[in-house]
């Protein structure tokens, strides 16, 4: 009996829910109890310190230094009472994770004792090593020097690994030139120029507010399978998606995994990490499994951009070190299953002001909506001016494969705003005014017993990447594998100058107007102009037809289907003119390099994986089965005249076996001699070949050796098939 047979006779046996006692406790009771909040700061802190330590989380301003000791004592105390006996400056590297480095509370109080302690300087700055992190340019590897300097604005938790818990101060990570070599420094720099021109526009239209900040609700798409299964397959254990696999003889056709009943396995799974999160201050809510068998989803309330993006990255290690526990495995690469589905992270964006107003919800100020007005317009325009740098912002190997297709938006950026606003904005554009309003309606069918339900403004677009959803703007297109914190950025930044443009012509004409009709007209001019500059980039209708594909590009819509192709735009002079005192042009030119270097990584780890599993696990299985047909084939040929057998459909499946073998190593082959010729190249032009040349016979290479799995011996194939890893979790 073969290893996969074995597993796959033991996996009906794998159950793990929780306990009784486990499922009593209730979220409330333990949201936050691993996070030095305010709460525990208000307790254990002087008040003046708490003043200044919660105005530094707000970004008010900078923690003083004489109060850093205090603070530093308060903090070790509190985790030292969980059992904490490390600390880590907790940071967001290039490479798309996060990053620590732990250090024991111990120091020296004489030759043979030690004590804990832990001071101000280690609370607000670390050094790591930081030649080895991604860095091109900007660093050489002889330049080791980095720091780490504690973030107020996201707040400090303890993490449990191991057998033990250890205090994380989430970070910035900068060089010792002071280049930025981190995600968060841009994140919180795009975040303080937005709040600038938001209370710019605040005051033009009336609104109280002292500071305003960008929020996310990130939607978390994945896949779980059996972990014993995961283990059989290098490509999932190396890269987390299959680079072999014919498809299931049942996928996701039948549309009945979608919000069906989640099996027990995964729920406990899914109650395990939320309990996890919740520890951490994660405020999850939302849990269901999504379109692909074995996918599924959870989302959190919206947040703070800064603090949302730090537990998005905490909550994917939570659920991939917790299915680890389970006998599971988390896969959250954006598409672990070729012809399904694959995984997002929807990026639902807003902005918030310190009063609790969502300002891109209408109904928050029903009487007073002008700034509501102003900023869709500098929204739309922003992402006209710039919908290749977007494209670029979610740009990898991984989400190359997702993007286009299976409720994925495609590669073309466009903006769905939903019949409502399409009328209003298309009343600006005309005339020149805003009359159109429409009363909510309310669904009536027709059954006496159910309460009346309420109609949104607008239908949803799911093939749409960037969607107006009735108070919010979600950005489909992000990878569920990656740190959203550069789209993030882009999405301040270019809000940031198209409203600054707005408002300079805004403030130019409304001086001169007396009444406030005047001012009224002078803005519906202004807005009229920029909404007929970026009237391209909406787009209402089906983003996958082939009429949206040949319309976009007669509107002037790049359409990358290659991340390497959208990355060319990083060091454009209008990138780097958005970019100002956010990232340097040198910064921008390193974040190209290292977005292309990573493209060529992942995609060479592909192309090896496909060569060696072939060779060394499938072409022996291949050869081992032809073995045993032409055996069996002979011995039918001595029993008949040799010319009878040709002729039977025996002999000629004989041969298409052969042909099929024959026509794998072929490929095969010649995706390893482009492979070799790939690696040659430089950064820019190796990511390229391989978005290109190699990309092309990978896909030659797994359609013949997909072919053969669906020829060869079922008992003979040595990987497990999707049938197993989708529907036998």
């Amino acid at each position: 009996m073969s290893v996969r047979e074995t597993i796959l006779k033991e996996m009906g046996k794998k159950r793990q829910c929780k306990t009784e006692k486990e499922l009593q406790k209730t979220s409330s009771e333990n949201f936050g109890k691993y996070v030095f909040s305010r709460i525990v700061m208000q307790k254990m802190l002087p008040r003046e310190i708490y003043k200044n330590i919660v105005k530094a989380m707000e970004g008010q301003e900078k923690i003083k230094q004489e109060y850093a000791d205090t603070i530093a004592v308060a903090i070790k105390e509190w985790a030292m009472s969980h059992g904490a006996t490390h600390y880590s400056h907790w940071f967001q590297p290039l490479t798309g994770a996060s990053a620590e480095k732990h250090d024991a509370f111990i120091d020296w109080n004489a030759p043979d004792q030690v004590i804990e302690k832990f001071s101000g300087k280690q609370l607000i700055q670390g050094e790591p090593d930081a030649s080895s992190f991604p860095s091109r340019r900007l660093r050489c590897t002889y330049e080791a020097r980095g720091y780490t300097g504690w973030d107020p604005t996201s707040p400090i938790f303890l993490w449990r690994g191991g057998d033990g818990l250890i205090l994380c101060i989430p970070s910035v990570f900068f060089s010792w030139t002071g280049d930025v070599l981190d995600s968060k420094i841009p994140l919180l720099r795009s975040d303080a120029r937005l709040n600038r021109s938001v209370l710019r526009l605040l005051k033009l239209t009336g609104l109280p507010a002292h500071y305003v900040n960008s929020t996310l609700g990130l939607e978390q798409e994945y896949f779980v399978v059996d972990r014993s299964l995961r283990n059989l397959r290098p490509d999932l254990v190396l890269l987390g998606k299959t680079v072999l696999g014919a498809p299931s003889p049942k996928g996701q056709e039948l549309q009945d995994h979608y919000f069906g009943s989640v099996k027990d396995r995964i729920l406990a799974f899914m109650q395990s990490f939320e309990t996890a999160a919740i520890e951490l201050g994660i405020p999850v809510k939302t849990r269901h499994n999504e379109v692909a068998p074995a996918q599924h989803e959870v989302a959190p309330v919206f947040e703070k951009a800064s603090a949302a993006i730090d537990h998005n990255l905490l909550l994917m290690e939570l659920m991939r070190r917790l299915a680890e526990h389970q006998g599971l495995a988390c896969l959250l690469h954006e598409k672990p299953f070729a012809a399904m589905n694959g995984s997002g992270k929807h990026c639902n964006w807003s902005l918030s002001t310190d009063t609790g107003v969502n300002l891109l919800d209408p109904s928050d100020t029903p009487h007073n909506n002008m700034h509501f007005l102003i900023l869709l317009t500098a929204i739309l325009h922003g992402i006209y001016q710039h919908s290749a740098l977007l494209r670029a912002s979610i740009g990898s190997a991984s989400n190359d494969y997702r993007l286009g297709g299976h409720e994925a938006p495609p590669a073309i950026i466009s903006v769905y705003l939903g019949e409502e606003l399409e009328e209003l904005l298309e009343e600006i554009e005309v005339k020149g005014i805003a009359s159109v309003t429409r009363v909510k309606n309310q669904y009536d069918l027709g059954l006496a017993v159910i309460p009346d339900l309420a109609k949104e403004s607008t239908d949803r677009n799911r093939t749409s990447p960037f969607a107006f959803t009735g108070n919010k703007f979600e950005f489909r297109a992000v990878g569920s594998s990656s740190n959203p914190s550069f789209s993030a950025t882009l999405l301040n930044l270019i809000v940031d100058e198209s409203l600054h443009l707005i408002l300079d012509e805004i403030e130019t004409i409304v001086k001169d107007k007396n009444s406030s009709e005047a001012h009224l007209q002078a803005i519906m001019s202004v807005l009229q102009k920029y909404l007929r500059i970026s009237k391209g980039i909406r787009f209402t209708g089906d983003n996958y037809s082939e009429e949206w594909v040949k319309e976009a590009q007669r509107r002037g819509l790049p359409n990358l289907k290659r991340s390497p192709e959208a990355f060319k735009f990083l060091t454009q002079p209008k990138t780097i003119k958005l970019f100002e005192n956010v990232l340097t042009a040198q910064e921008l030119i390193s974040r190209q390099e290292i977005m292309m270097e990573q493209y060529a990584h992942h995609m060479n780890i592909e192309a090896n994986l496909i060569v060696e599993m072939y060779r060394t696990k499938i072409f022996p299985a291949a050869i081992d089965y032809q073995n045993i047909l032409a055996t069996s084939f002979l011995q039918i040929r001595e029993a008949l005249a040799p010319h009878q057998f040709h002729s039977t459909k025996q002999a000629l499946y004989l041969k298409h076996y052969n042909d099929a073998i024959e026509e794998s190593l072929r490929y095969v082959d010649e995706l390893e001699k482009e492979r070799q010729e790939a690696c040659e190249l430089d950064v820019e032009a190796q990511a390229l070949a391989f978005s290109e040349k190699v990309h092309h016979k990978m896909e030659q290479a797994r359609g013949a050796i997909d072919h053969l799995e669906t020829l060869v011996d079922d008992e003979r194939w040595p990987l497990p098939k999707y049938r197993e890893l989708l529907f036998m979790v």
